[in-house]
């Protein structure tokens, strides 16, 4: 397996919504390829993919898992596919950006019981926006109330027309033991190994199943300009014909397979093999994208440059022959091993003890040893081939989406889809002395790890932000187990700030004599408010009251003192501070006294004057289906939010743009998950400060 051409593998994203059998359909694929002697179970914390303690724990996909495996097609020809399971719920869905990153197809897997879910929305919109060819898998067909026909007009009504079903089962719950091959239109009957053979079509399956077929065929053919002249004249094509021609409409994206198998089962798991190694495109089909440029940009595909060539997204053609160029798409502290590095080899050929070059971060790597990840088992190999996925231990220079390659200069990074914005966020607090020395590297690891995390300080307090409650949890027990450090978690504190509530002139006056060289200066300022002006300082001084060299300590003084805070206790901004008049001494001033005095007349003013107390404020968009328009407005005003601009996006979804106060927003992403079933978008960014209500207190 190791020694396969590159055109035999394929990378295969296994996404969908959270509890629709993508592990075990995983575990089962592994099983039927003779990878493992038996499939484990997710309840039982067997399985190979969800190996991690916090998984095993919840029962759930909290992360990326790799799953290798080779299969022998029906031809006799071998494919190496390596599986990333990724996870489904919505706490991780940068996860599955990332999966989608390096995949050559989706498989996006669906429940036959729940259908379309929000994490099949998430998966379906991500892959069609990097271009990733699809293929979908109606999955649990063995479980009370499956149905398929049902689960497959959802998935049309949700995705369009190009979801093409070329298998149905034929009987569903327990009795679901068979599959209608619809370009054959022959039986696949499965035994309890999950081995099927071929058996004609049962009467009351014949005429639905011939409809399929006619229609997936026409529709195919009508692709193919000599199968169409065939067909035309009443040759029917082969199945091997046909297929051959779906391959082509997955890879351009027009067409979207619907197939059908159960994990628990077994059956059509070999089928589902078969169609993945048969209609997946090889990695040198479509070309990878770098982006080159030394700054990193969030959202969007832009980077600063060191060459002029800023921002420019370059094509890379997948090839063997090419410069090596790898994709370091996901790091892994393990408590044993250090960092694990996932990767994907873009072009040429990497091979054990390379060194290389970090095109993102500019540190030198050197390949200790290259091996493929199975789960949380290491396969040493010798080499990578463009195409192939693989991993390695100690690059320590190199976090998630990172580039390596051997130019000696130059930066760039790999093509990526916008990074998620945290929208959850929660105080950590150290358990101990030792905890709070060790906290900010073991923060910054697990951010390495999880671009998703991000922290931040608000005050004195450290906060972690992420994508949900789920989210935070796990990186605080991770915290704990692979780096030692406990903390608690708590409240974010709200940053208020206050500013001066009306003009006003002070006067800040330093006089000090005990002997010796003193201490004397004096300045007239006029204090006023600056809405939306952060901080703004006028020198107005004639005549040389206040000597030139002291200017710039007036202004400092000014500052220490909004730093040092208004008489509400919280940091003063938007302020303006004009010095106009002052006084000082030929032996006693000094840069010091002049600073001070600065900082007393704010002080003075501020006090006077009286202050305003200031809330934080969020730009809020939400994005959800039309029937949840009225829920969501209705809550947001609840939350003295100010609604902007209601829209239509291009997916029919409507969009909601306000302005809410970001104490309002503490759980808003798990209210608002609830409110609309899991279905709603959100993004928040800082919006300046604004007045907040009398009541509004920390």
């Amino acid at each position: 397996m190791d020694a396969a051409p590159t055109p035999t593998h394929r990378t295969v994203a296994v996404v969908g919504a959270s509890g629709a059998g993508k592990t075990t359909l995983t575990e089962a694929l592994l099983h039927r390829a003779g990878v493992i002697p038996r499939a484990g179970r997710v309840e039982d914390g067997t399985t190979v993919c969800d190996h991690e303690p916090e998984e095993i724990a919840r029962g759930v996909s909290l992360g990326l898992s790799l799953a290798p495996l080779a299969w022998r097609c029906p031809d006799g020809s071998e494919r190496t596919l390596t599986l990333v399971d990724a996870p489904g719920h919505p706490d991780f869905a940068g996860a599955v950006d990332t999966a989608l990153a390096v995949a050559d197809l989706a498989l996006v897997v669906v429940s036959a019981v729940d259908g379309v879910q929000p994490g099949t929305w998430t998966a379906w919109t991500t892959a069609e926006a990097l271009g990733v060819p699809r293929l979908v898998v109606v999955t649990q067909e063995d479980r009370a109330r499956a149905d398929f026909r049902r689960v497959l007009a959802g998935l049309r009504e949700a995705f369009g027309p190009q979801l093409w079903p070329i298998e149905l089962p034929l009987g569903e719950e327990q009795a679901f033991r068979s599959i209608a091959d619809v370009l054959s239109e022959h039986a696949l009957v499965y035994d309890d190994a999950g081995r099927h053979h071929d058996e004609e079509l049962p009467p009351d399956a014949v005429d639905e199943e011939h409809r399929l077929h006619v229609e997936v065929t026409e529709e195919l053919v009508s692709h193919d300009d000599a199968q169409l002249d065939a067909y035309l004249s009443g040759q029917e094509p082969a199945a091997a014909d046909l297929e051959r021609t779906l391959a082509r409409e997955v890879a351009s994206g027009e067409a979207v397979p619907v197939v059908v198998a159960s994990g628990v089962t077994g059956t059509g798991v070999d089928r589902l093999a078969d169609l993945v190694c048969e209609l997946a495109p090889a990695p040198t089909a479509r070309d990878a994208r770098i982006v080159l440029g030394g700054r990193e940009a969030v959202g969007d595909a832009g980077a600063g440059s060191d060459d002029g060539e800023e921002g420019r997204v370059l094509a890379v053609a997948v090839d063997a022959s090419g410069e090596p160029l790898v994709h370091v798409f996901r790091t892994v502290a393990d408590a044993y091993v250090g960092q694990v590095s996932m990767l994907k080899v873009l072009s040429g050929v990497v091979r054990t003890s390379d060194k290389l070059r970090n095109a993102t971060t500019g540190a030198d790597e050197r390949l200790h040893g290259l091996f493929r990840l199975r789960g949380k088992e290491h396969a040493p190999v010798d080499h990578l081939s463009a195409g192939e996925v693989g991993a390695v231990a100690k690059l320590g220079g190199s976090p998630s989406g990172t580039l390596l390659w051997s130019r000696s200069s130059g930066r760039a990074r790999p093509f990526l889809p916008p990074r998620r914005r945290p929208v959850y966020a929660a105080a950590l607090v150290p358990a101990s002395q030792s905890d709070d020395e060790r906290m900010s590297t073991a923060l910054a690891r697990l951010a390495a790890e999880d671009p998703t995390l991000v922290v931040d300080r608000v005050g004195d307090a450290t906060v972690l932000r992420g994508l949900g409650e789920t989210h935070l949890a796990v990186a605080v027990e991770r915290l704990a187990r692979v780096f030692g450090v406990h903390v608690e978690t708590g409240p974010v504190p709200v940053a208020y700030r206050e500013t001066i509530a009306r003009a006003t002139q002070a006067e800040g006056k330093v006089k000090k004599q005990s002997g010796g060289h003193g201490q004397f200066a004096v300045v007239q300022l006029r204090v006023s408010p600056l809405p939306g002006g952060g901080f703004e300082f006028v020198d107005s001084v004639v005549g040389g009251a206040v000597p030139r060299q002291y200017v710039s300590a007036v202004e400092k003084g000014a500052r220490d003192a909004m730093v040092a805070g208004g008489p509400q206790g919280y940091p003063v901004v938007d302020l303006r501070v004009e010095v106009y008049d002052g006084k000082a001494h030929s032996v006693d001033s000094s840069d010091m006294a002049f600073r001070t005095a600065a900082a007393a007349g704010v002080r003075a003013a501020l006090a006077d004057a009286g202050t305003v107390l200031l809330e934080p404020v969020a730009a809020v968009t939400v994005t959800v289906p039309p029937e949840h328009q009225g829920a969501v407005l209705t809550d947001l005003s609840g939350r003295r939010g100010r609604v902007s601009a209601t829209e239509l996006a291009d997916d029919g979804r409507a969009r909601v743009v306000a302005t809410v106060p970001e104490a309002e927003l503490t759980r808003y992403v798990l209210d608002l998950r609830s409110l609309t079933g899991g279905r709603a978008e959100l993004t928040t960014a800082p919006a300046g400060y604004e007045r907040a209500p009398s009541a509004a207190r920390t």
